[in-house]
């Protein structure tokens, strides 16, 4: 039985150490067989860019005996070796304009030593076109770069953001000046910025990021996972006692879930499968807990975003395009980096529109969580230990207990973090209890309006509206609405909750509640 690995990222290491490969080479063959061309394509960190790079190196060296009963090795294919300059961006440190530059510098001086070429030490531009020239004197050169974003996206929140933005611009130009001495470029990353002001420097590439040809190229499809994981998938229901069925049906809750075509087959977060069954088959967070995304929570935090309604209504085709540094959509960022991703495509007014949603069970509770933890600077444990105190309380309606653990958390939370205004009391709420894995619906409409929360467990239904400072009409406007009649065919207990927040001190200043007594 093959062995499994997270942390091998070589396609020759994995290969020759026979570990599963999940065979990716029909797609990497359909792009390069068409001969000269320049391709972007964005997925989310730990998604297998690294090792579809690594794959294309070999086949680009003419390493064909790699790939003995593979798809591509019966292909027509003549596995002509080429010039390869290859740049993966990760492990550099790009705190500053100076480490910027010497990590350029550093990055390719590694690259040149691996192509047995001795370029001088001056500004990375030109270190990175004297590198291009003596590799180009070999033939057509293959150019492969990995997380092109990376010193931006450290950087992009800081005050030299533009700068360094800039010097990323001019570096990648270089490209165009050997467009005619170009075999094949591909370039990877996290997100898309807007190719008129990084990429305006060479012919722009072609985005395969949203392609449905290519949208299964990274990650796993349900079919390739019970294909190669066959002799695991055995395993674990026999470890966890639970039928094939029960099994797959978890896991997939878990890990799967990630579209990134409105048609495509969704798929599993590879390192998240690997390190399930690695872990002896424990369900947990594996994936969101391999980087903290410190960049997108300063996007969300400084943008006043409320991720809630994000969720709760569809949105146009603008939130999958590039975007420009100083005017960041967080709903295009929150998608490019993988928390967000397409559940269905609607036609409305004869144009596309996206509905979308956490893609699993994984990233929803612990992306709510980090959340949390970024508004509210408070630990996992005391995140965690809040959360327990309020399941208990709302699966049993202990209405009292409620109050007291939403009380003592919103008090709890310093003084500075808050932004006083709705958005923010919104994200903290939704984000506590989407953590706890309810049902949770903010702005839910109604014929004579909008409720601000609905979360509804096995027996009770909640309805909750918010309202600031010293207006204590959220329980009256509840009632005078009737926002809980649609409710009743559900043979559930109904409370209905008004709750008032201080924005000054961001603490729970009322609270009223009632049960709906049907007569």
């Amino acid at each position: 039985m093959k062995e499994i690995t997270s942390s091998t990222y070589t396609f020759e290491d994995i290969i020759k150490d026979n570990f599963i490969y999940v065979d990716k080479t029909e797609y990497i063959w359909n792009l390069i067989r068409k001969g000269k061309g320049i391709y972007f394509l964005s997925r989310p960190r730990r998604f297998g860019k690294s090792l579809t790079i690594s794959t294309l190196k070999a086949i680009f060296e003419g390493k064909k005996e790699l790939f003995k009963g593979l798809a591509i090795y019966d292909k027509p294919y003549d596995w002509k070796p080429y010039p390869i300059i290859h740049l993966d961006l990760n492990g550099f440190k790009y705190d500053s304009l100076e480490n910027l530059n010497n990590s350029l510098r550093r990055m390719i001086r590694e690259a040149a030593a691996k192509c047995e070429v001795t370029i001088p030490e001056e500004d990375p531009n030109l270190m990175f076109r004297n590198l291009m020239t003596e590799q180009s004197k070999k033939g057509s050169l293959v150019i492969l770069i990995d997380e092109y974003d990376k010193p931006i996206l450290d950087n992009i929140d800081t005050p030299i953001a533009d700068e360094v933005l800039k010097n990323m611009k001019d570096f990648y130009s270089a490209i165009k000046s050997f467009d005619g001495d170009e075999r094949f470029v591909f370039i990877t990353g996290v997100t898309k910025f807007c190719h008129v002001s990084l990429f305006s420097g060479f012919n722009n590439p072609t985005d395969i990021s949203m392609d449905y040809d290519y949208a299964t190229m990274f990650g796993y499809t349900q079919e390739e996972f019970e294909k190669y994981f066959a002799e695991y998938i055995d395993l674990a229901c026999k470890k966890l006692n639970k039928s094939r069925e029960e099994f797959l049906l978890k896991i997939k809750t878990w890990y799967d879930g990630y579209r990134f075509e409105e048609e495509s087959e969704t798929v599993y977060n590879p390192v998240s499968l690997a390190s399930f069954f690695i872990k002896k088959c424990k369900f947990k967070n594996y994936w969101f807990s391999t980087g903290t995304p410190t960049f997108l929570m300063k996007v969300v935090k400084k943008k006043h975003f409320c991720f809630e309604n994000m969720l709760s209504r569809p949105v146009s085709s603008v939130a999958f395009e590039a975007f420009e540094i100083d005017n960041i959509d967080p709903v295009a960022l929150l998608l490019q980096t993988g928390y967000l991703t397409i559940k269905s495509m609607e036609e409305r007014y004869n144009m596309p529109r996206y509905w979308l949603d956490f893609p699993n069970l994984e990233v929803n509770q612990a992306f709510n969580t980090f959340i949390l933890n970024a508004y509210i600077n408070k630990t996992d444990q005391d995140t965690i230990n809040f959360c327990d105190l309020l399941v208990e309380s709302m699966a049993d309606g202990n209405m009292a207990q409620l109050r007291r653990t939403l009380e003592a958390f919103f008090a709890g939370i310093a003084y500075d973090i808050h932004h006083k205004d709705h958005s923010n009391f919104q994200n903290i709420f939704f984000a506590l209890f989407h953590s706890l894995g309810f049902y949770i619906k903010a702005e839910q409409r109604t014929s004579d309006g909008r409720i601000d929360a609905v979360c509804e467990t096995e027996k009770f239904v909640y309805i909750f509206e918010f309202k600031l400072n010293n207006d204590d009409s959220g329980l009256k406007q509840i009632k005078d609405k009737e926002y809980f009649k649609q409710y009743l065919v559900l043979n559930k207990r109904i409370m209905i909750i008004g709750v008032n927040f201080d924005t000054e001190t961001g603490k729970i200043a009322d609270w009223k509640d009632e049960e709906v007594v049907v007569s």
